[in-house]
């Protein structure tokens, strides 16, 4: 019989070799509320916070679900105690851990009431937040930061304790993201209101990074068969984390730093290490790998001249457009990113990779490009890249597409492209003037088209490391 997850079995479950927290969990001080509780902040933000309680930090995680879809999660974690499990996988094994830093778990769907009172609680020192880089639009309204809206103001009202809000969201400039989609709504209330988050409240940028997949019952059924432990919702991460803060917390913070995680006030830097290295060689090989048919990462990887093909871009191509950052060499992050897609315990899908295209280029590589244009450099992995995307969106049947909201409106410029491959740059939500007008990259694109149609990807990526 496995066992279930409980404070009463956890002497149980260490018997079966899985490492749980020895810490006094009731000791704990929940000053962290954390908004939307999923797989990426249970391996990231509470396993540092897990470390730091077995280290002797006195800091735990508060859980609160907004939403209806929240109610499994709370009955999962309430059923365990608010244990669960992190399972490390790598290409020698997987690992489970118990985690203890989320102590309780407040579902408030439908009681906006009960969310405005534990922002207003003076004990809470964070609001930290996974809400998708979605959860902050304004494009109509948002029922999510009107609440938080709501607790900031009753927080106010309240004697207006500081509060650190912190987002775990892995976008660009998380901290300005946040701190200006709220300003905009606390605007609509009261100027006392803007006044209370202008001063008092502090928004940290952050830089987020660790593959998480969704939970498989597969997961699931490892964990109880193998293992012997029975839990409803563990969580499976890549061994590799990065978690990059500024340190601008308004109530006091935890000691992440024993833990891992870089305290700086170069954020941006290290985010384009991410955009232009991490996330760029995703979607070079992406497209280029879903039209040979290739499904996985790993698999993408062990492809010799694919993984030739990203050490070009990140060398020639991306690293030259960075700023080096002291004691952080760009050459070993990108050694590293290469790394992490060797992983065959965590098997990253090459069509997870290809979701959204038309909001990724302009983050992930354009800015890269324009930036090579002006010093003269080489473009042709880049062209290569995106040549590969006209082809997928082209050729790919529409039903078998990854989800681009724009995918349509790209397929229609992808499609003309197959007889006039520029045509696929008059594309204007990703091609920027500087590439549409650049003779260079509009010959470098029109001649990895050609290679591509001629060739197939690897053939294409091969003709370009011979030239």
């Amino acid at each position: 019989m496995a066992l279930g997850l409980s404070t009463s079995s956890l002497a149980e479950v260490e018997r079966l070799g899985v490492s749980v927290p020895h810490y006094d969990r009731r000791a704990l001080a929940p000053r962290i509320l954390h908004l939307g509780v999923g797989g990426f902040h249970r391996a990231h933000m509470a396993l540092y916070t897990d470390e730091l309680a077995e280290a002797g930090g006195d800091w735990a995680i508060r859980g609160v679900g907004l939403l209806d879809s929240d109610r499994r999660m709370a009955d999962v974690l309430d059923s365990q105690d608010h244990l669960y499990t992190l399972i490390e996988r790598d290409s020698n094994g997987s690992r489970a851990r118990v985690i203890g830093s989320i102590v309780d778990y407040v579902l408030v769907a439908g009681d906006e009431h009960a969310f405005v009172a534990q922002i207003a609680d003076p004990d809470v020192a964070i609001l930290s937040m996974t809400i998708t880089e979605g959860g902050y639009s304004l494009a109509q309204s948002n029922p999510t930061l009107e609440a938080i809206a709501s607790g900031l103001d009753a927080r106010r009202a309240a004697g207006g304790a500081p509060l650190t809000i912190l987002s775990c969201d892995n976008l660009p400039g998380n901290g300005t993201v946040a701190r200006e989609a709220i300003t905009r709504v606390c605007e609509t209330r009261s100027d006392e209101l803007v006044r209370f988050v202008e001063t008092v409240c502090t928004f940290p940028n952050s830089m987020v990074d660790r593959i998480t997949p969704q939970t498989t019952d597969g997961d699931r059924a490892w964990l109880r068969d193998e293992i012997g432990i029975e839990d409803g919702w563990p969580v499976v991460a890549e061994p590799f984390r990065q978690w990059v803060i500024e340190d601008t917390f308004a109530a006091g913070r935890p000691r992440f730093e024993d833990v891992g995680a870089l305290f700086t006030d170069r954020v941006h830097d290290w985010e384009l290490y991410k955009l232009r290295m991490l996330n760029a060689t995703h979607s070079c090989m992406a497209y280029l790998m879903a039209i040979e048919g290739v499904v996985y990462v790993d698999e993408a990887i062990g492809i010799p001249a694919v993984r030739r093909y990203l050490e070009r871009f990140l060398a020639a191509e991306a690293i030259p457009t960075l700023t080096e950052i002291p004691g952080h060499p760009a050459s070993e992050y990108g050694r590293t990113v290469l790394g992490r897609y060797e992983n065959t315990g965590v098997r990253d899908q090459i069509a997870r990779l290809c979701i959204d295209g038309t909001a990724k280029w302009p983050s992930f590589l354009i800015p890269t490009i324009e930036r090579q244009l002006e010093l003269g450099g080489p473009v042709e992995c880049a062209a290569l890249a995106l040549a590969g995307w006209a082809r997928y969106l082209a050729t790919v049947p529409a039903a078998e597409r990854a989800y681009d909201p724009h995918g349509d409106q790209a397929a229609e410029f992808a499609v003309r492209s197959l007889d006039d491959p520029r045509a696929f740059l008059e594309f204007d939500l990703v091609f920027t003037p500087p590439l549409r007008e650049s003779k260079r990259f509009g010959d470098a694109f029109a001649h990895a088209s050609r290679e591509l149609a001629a060739r197939g990807a690897v053939g294409a990526i091969t003709e370009l490391l011979d030239s």
